[in-house]
């Protein structure tokens, strides 16, 4: 009888399993998994696994802006997502450097998949156009900026509006918790209004 975990890796493994698995197991192992182990590499204020997920971010963010345009296309073509899925697996695993030069006494270092893009491609060609996209940089800014100063009032009424619907889904969604308040509230009000029953003797004599 085989465990849940190896069924799962052979549904993911197999070439003829469902692109929704694989998809699913893309979306946590690049997503889900990272931003949960950056939220502990703040909290616990780890220097070293600040720069892993830093590094982790960038690769994982160029790889993403280069899917936008192949992605259409590539998703044709026959085991895409599996080789997607141990590409974001690549970028977080430590591997071993292999243009690294060792004697055989020595131990061999192993290095982020991520840092290894992010040096030998993601870094130089950012330094190499660094002028050109700090020109584009301040340019987008300074039109969001110029673009949420001239729609305020709009921008105000929209995020006015998102708070009223998502208070009505709440009253929608647990309309029993209001409904208990009301009546808690209603006989506590009758009864700090009611006269004391003292008084009611004294008028009956």
């Amino acid at each position: 009888m085989a465990f849940p975990g190896e069924v799962g890796l052979q549904l993911l493994l197999s070439p003829l399993g469902s692109n929704v698995v694989v998809r699913t197991a893309c979306c946590t192992v690049g997503l889900v998994l990272p931003v949960y182990s950056t939220f502990k590499a703040i909290e616990n204020k780890d220097q070293n696994e600040q720069q892993k997920w830093l590094f982790y971010w960038a690769a994982y963010g160029s790889f993403s802006i280069a899917e936008v345009f192949t992605d259409k296309l590539l998703s044709w073509f026959p085991l895409y997502y599996h080789v997607k899925f141990a590409f974001l697996v690549w970028l977080q695993l430590p591997s071993i450097n292999k243009g690294m030069k060792y004697q055989p006494d020595e131990v061999l270092v192993s290095e982020q998949g991520a840092r290894q893009l992010y040096m030998s491609h993601l870094r130089p060609f950012l330094l190499r156009h660094q002028a050109r996209l700090d020109q584009i940089v301040d340019l987008v800014y300074s039109e969001m900026g110029k673009f949420v100063s001239k729609h305020q009032s709009e921008i105000q009424f929209a995020s006015a509006l998102s708070i009223k619907i998502l208070r009505s889904v709440r009253e929608i969604v647990h309309p029993r918790q209001t409904q208990i308040h009301g009546t808690i509230e209603g006989p506590r009000r009758q009864i700090q209004d009611a006269p004391p029953d003292d008084d009611d003797d004294d008028v009956e004599e």
